[in-house]
């Protein structure tokens, strides 16, 4: 929608050459002197068109513009009356064309109605449209100063609604010449009138009525097929709320549609570093149109607000990628700040069923926005700046400050709470995922149905933890939106955590197709690792940063797949990268602390260890921080040092009561002999978490089995775990801490304790040949330890001498007080 000011000099050609370009300099002159001219141009929100005897100025996102600029000339020329002057204004849509010389021009019904009405005007003249008049009548300044002169027939039969606008400073209050044969309409306020006849002529023209009306120039739709860019708002009316909420507002409401399909925000932010923009550069004129081809996109939707005196005019804009042509195009109207989202809300509806979405599906997808987010702008605007800075960059951490802004500003925001459960779940703070979760899950109602999955989905996940619920959401969500990337996603999810790896890789190349974005990449990378893919896993990685989409998460699974390839530069590289950013510093330096055990140097493990406690202190990572050193407390205990183990389980478990924390201390205090308090934390876990898969296939049973193990009971022990042997392979904790197969090392501990070598050595090498999944977990060094131990009861002296020289090989620097150490030494001296 544009703002359209057409005017020309009276008589112009009657006037000699040399006065004639005297005339036009002083005309223009005016003209950039005036301040809305000034801010146009300063906003790139100006076309200029010269017309020979005058101008064309057409305006966007500011309503007033052309008034302003006309009342301004007019004042101005007033010490030139040799210079008579007319001027037509009209909102109408228009189409920014390029003319033959490859400059910018305009066409359309905007502008040619602009024209009919400065056409019918004389010297002094300011002729308003019907359609402008509609929108300039809600300001009591501009309404005192508009005349009805009704309807007059221009150019090809067409009637136009006509207004003459003056007062004692500017204007001409003689009726046009060309209206003196018609009896004059009475003087009405041209808000009542002009609506009646303005929605005749909509009705006729632009297929619209009442405050909000579209107009499209052609039939064309965008299929189920096609993606749609959204840019930045222009927001004209100098408040900032408005910045980023609007945007948010209207991706709530297109995110509704299983039809629409946005590009996401992580892929934007790729795309803008492959143009060598700044990632979070504002996505307005030609930087969105060239996006929007570089993502091979249908089209741009722009939107912009302006301010209407206390009123707002809002401006949605759909504008194919491929012609540069307007696919549709509308305007609404708010009465006030409040009823912004409102507006919003109907255009946006108005806008999916333009864009050739069905009626019946708009009308079954259609939560209005205040319900499905919020009624303050405020809080939506934090909630935006948030999404953004999650899906954008998947800065888990860096997200979590904006989303509980949002929260504090509208308590009952349910989707704000949900992507906060995200971001904690995803940084290990499982306790306040849940919280935060279940908080989301009380307010569901007030969510889009989209949105209503999502949260309920993350509920079954984080504070039930019953995945098989949970699975059947994102089943049916992808059902009922199958071209929404969150499903298939979060399935892989779901699939890490059963070591269901080809299933999780199916899941990611899904979601890679859905959405070629970095968390996509990098999901995608760590299924082929788990695989033992890693020439695979290598290539799609390089393709991802290639491509300048980076994130944390990928460059941890670059740490750990250099590690298993044995490449400590490039470990070194990512390390580095990691140091000092928030939410992925600790867990790098937990990777770390991991590797230096892995090979013995228990000493340098725990200085690390301790360093990824601090980080996680540091980031108010409560949750996680007691997880390290949990972990930390298994890791002694598997090593021999009981005393430390017990200390620092009991310090873990005095700092949280995290599902995970409690995991971790309740083996370490098995492991050092403290069964009674191992058997208190498996009976918390039970407890609280009665639904829930991982606790009940994968942590009761490796702890009752652990506590069967140090009470002497290996055939228990084995039998404990049963249950738990079809999810074995999994990752429980999501990857964050490394315990991964330590049901299988138990297991195998277990046959050992039972005198079952060749079964043990089974388990062992099971553990050897999971290298991509175990990774640098303490239980990988120690297969190789279990394997020659387990050589030894079958009596196979040749294979466990090889395992022992294996496991000191990668040993061969390791602090030499370790128990587990001495052992092998002493074991290894008394084969024959």
């Amino acid at each position: 929608m544009a703002y359209v000011l057409f005017m020309d000099i009276v008589a112009y050609s009657t006037l000699p050459m040399d006065l004639q370009q005297q005339t036009l300099d002083r005309l223009q002159a005016a003209v950039r002197g005036t301040s809305a001219f000034t801010r146009a141009v300063t906003q790139d929100r100006l076309i200029r068109l010269p017309t020979g005897d005058g101008m064309a100025l057409v305006f966007f996102a500011e309503p007033e513009a052309p008034i302003r600029c006309a009342i301004d000339v007019a004042k101005a020329l007033k010490s030139h009356p040799d210079l008579k002057l007319r001027m037509g204004i009209h909102t109408g849509p228009v189409y920014r064309v390029a003319d033959i010389n490859a400059n910018l021009n305009v066409s359309g019904g905007g502008i040619n109605i602009a024209q009919r009405v400065m056409d019918c005007g004389d010297a002094g003249h300011i002729l308003v449209s019907g359609a402008a008049a509609e929108v300039l009548g809600q300001v009591s300044a501009w309404c005192a100063m508009l005349h009805d002169l009704g309807t007059a027939e221009v150019k090809h039969g067409v009637c136009v609604h006509l207004f003459n606008l003056y007062n004692q400073e500017a204007g001409n209050s003689a009726q046009p010449n060309k209206l003196k044969q018609k009896k004059p309409a009475a003087q009405v306020e041209p808000r009542k009138t002009s609506k009646l006849l303005y929605a005749a002529i909509l009705l006729a023209a632009l297929a619209g009525s009442g405050y909000f009306f579209w107009y499209s120039r052609n039939s064309r739709k965008i299929t189920d097929k096609d993606t749609i860019v959204l840019a930045d708002f222009a927001n004209t009316t100098g408040d900032s709320v408005f910045d980023e909420t609007l945007k948010q507002a209207l991706a709530v409401q297109l995110e509704q549609s299983p039809f629409l399909k946005s590009v996401s925000e992580d892929r934007i932010q790729q795309t803008l570093r492959l143009m060598n923009q700044k990632p979070d550069a504002r996505l307005t004129g030609n930087l969105a149109y060239e996006l929007c081809q570089r993502t091979q996109s249908a089209a741009v939707i722009e939107g912009s607000i302006a301010s209407l005196g206390n009123a707002f005019v809002l401006g949605l804009k759909a504008v194919s990628c491929r012609t540069g042509e307007s696919l549709t195009q509308g305007q609404a109207q708010a009465k006030s700040k409040e009823t912004v989202l409102k507006s919003l809300d109907s255009a946006a509806s108005d806008l999916r069923a333009k864009l050739g979405e069905s009626l019946s599906s708009v009308a079954k997808h259609d939560t209005p926005i205040e319900q499905a987010t919020t009624p303050s702008l405020q809080a939506l605007q934090a909630y935006s700046l948030g999404k953004r800075t999650l899906t954008g960059n998947a800065d888990f951490a860096g997200a979590i400050p904006h989303l509980q802004r949002a929260v504090a500003l509208d308590p009952e925001f349910a989707i704000a709470y949900a992507a906060l459960a995200t971001c904690y779940v995803n940084l290990g703070e499982k306790k306040l995922a849940s919280q935060n979760a279940s908080k989301a899950f009380e307010l569901r109602q007030r969510a889009s149905e989209r949105e209503r999955f999502y949260i309920e989905a993350h509920y079954y996940d984080a504070v039930t933890g019953n995945l098989d619920k949970t699975r059947q959401t994102y089943e049916i969500w992808a059902q009922a939106y199958p071209r929404d990337d969150i499903p298939p996603n979060n399935l892989g999810v779901i699939y890490n955590l059963f070591g269901q790896y080809d299933n999780m890789l199916a899941a990611g190349q899904t979601t890679l197709k859905l959405d070629p974005g970095g968390e996509s990449y990098a999901n995608v990378t760590s299924a082929y690792l788990y695989l033992n893919r890693l020439s695979e896993a290598h290539a799609t990685a390089a393709e991802a940063q290639s491509q300048k989409l980076d994130s944390p998460t990928l460059r941890l699974y670059l740490y750990q797949l250099a590690f298993v390839e044995g490449d400590t530069k490039e470990m070194a590289k990512q390390a580095a990268w990691a140091a000092g950013k928030i939410g992925i510093e600790d867990q790098m330096l937990e990777n770390e602390s991991q590797t230096a055990a892995y090979f013995g140097k228990l000493r340098k493990s725990r200085e690390l260890s301790q360093r990824a406690i601090s980080s996680a202190t540091r980031a108010g990572q409560a949750e996680t921080a007691a997880g390290y050193r949990a972990v930390s407390a298994l890791r002694e205990g598997v090593l021999g040092n009981f005393a430390e183990a017990r200390k620092e389980a009991a310090s873990a478990a005095a700092l949280s009561n995290g599902i995970d924390v409690e995991y971790s201390a309740a083996i370490a205090f098995a492991l050092a002999g403290d069964t009674a308090r191992a058997q208190s934390l498996a009976a918390d876990l039970g407890k609280r978490f009665p639904e829930d898969a991982v606790v009940n296939f994968h942590y009761a049973p490796v702890i009752q089995a652990q506590i069967d193990l140090r009470k002497n009971a290996p055939d228990k022990a084995i039998e404990s775990l049963r249950v738990g042997a079809p999810y074995e392979l999994g990752q429980p904790t999501g990857g964050l801490y490394n315990t991964n197969l330590y049901q299988v090392y138990v297991r195998a501990e277990a046959y050992r304790a039972a005198k079952q070598g060749s079964e043990a050595a089974a388990e062992f090498q099971k553990i050897l040949d999971h290298r991509g999944v175990v990774l640098n977990g303490i239980i990988s060094p120690l297969a190789h330890l279990g394997l020659a131990r387990s050589y030894t009861l079958t009596g196979d002296q040749a294979k466990a001498r090889a395992a022992y020289q294996d496991f000191l090989s990668l040993w061969k620097d390791a602090d030499p007080d370790i128990p587990i150490l001495q052992q092998a030494k002493s074991e290894l001296a008394k084969l024959p």
